[in-house]
């Protein structure tokens, strides 16, 4: 395990991001935190630190559990970090979902891709 590890590659390495740069460049908008402050994609971090990552509408927090540098299988993330996000942030995530799926009323806009299956078979396509 590594001592100190960049956080932008860390959060790649945890699959926090799909891409490093994307890591790189959240830590430069401001959208990464520790402790309130905003730090930089070179900041060493530390095992057992909370982040926040703010992905409206919500501010996600993980807990440190180990430090590496290099990107792992999906399976092995939960070694490396827990979430900690309070569950009354994650409710939100659930109502605007909810909401999302009575926005667009049947039939309206254009056609779904099974609408289009459907479709081509009346017309024999």
């Amino acid at each position: 395990m590594a001592e100190g590890v960049r956080i932008d590659k860390w959060l790649f390495a945890v699959r926090l991001y799909k891409t490093r740069s994307q890591a790189s460049e959240e830590c430069r908008k401001g959208k990464v935190t520790i402790g309130g402050m905003n730090v930089k994609p070179s900041r060493e971090l530390k095992v057992g630190e909370t982040i926040q990552l703010r992905r409206p509408p919500i501010t996600r927090s993980y807990k440190i559990l180990a430090l590496t540098e290099s990107r792992m299988a999906a399976k092995l993330v939960p070694e490396f970090l827990v979430e900690t996000t309070p569950a009354s942030e994650l409710e939100i995530l659930e109502v605007q979902k909810q909401m999302s799926v009575f926005n667009r009323e049947r039939g309206t806009g254009r056609p779904t891709k099974k609408d289009r299956r459907d479709m081509d078979d009346f017309f024999d396509v």
